[in-house]
């Protein structure tokens, strides 16, 4: 079952790790929607000053909500470990069958 983080991390809706002024939460909407990080919170204390009071109870849950960036990728995201150069080794012979008993 996936969690909320989960699901906000499948979105694209993490806090980076790079770029936080407080908890990363505008810095993470704006990567999210393709803008800057400062046009981003300009943008959230506009909305801030129009409809007064809901930012400072939706900025603390979103914060909660939203995962933190990871530290690396994950192991699925990694690309494969590059080839050794030179020829491949021949495959392993199959094993010989047992020699039939003479009894």
């Amino acid at each position: 079952m996936n969690t909320v983080h989960d699901t906000f991390r499948l979105e694209g809706l993490v806090r980076p790790r790079d770029g936080r002024v407080l908890g990363g939460v505008c810095a993470g909407l704006g990567r999210r929607f393709g803008i800057d990080p400062w046009p981003a919170r300009l943008l959230f204390v506009l909305i801030l000053l129009i409809v007064p009071g809901s930012q400072l109870m939706i900025y603390p849950i979103l914060w909660i909500l939203m995962p933190s960036e990871p530290s690396s990728p994950p192991a699925y995201a990694r690309p494969p470990a590059p080839m050794p150069p030179g020829p491949m080794p021949p495959p392993a012979a199959p094993p010989a069958p047992p020699a039939p008993s003479a009894s």
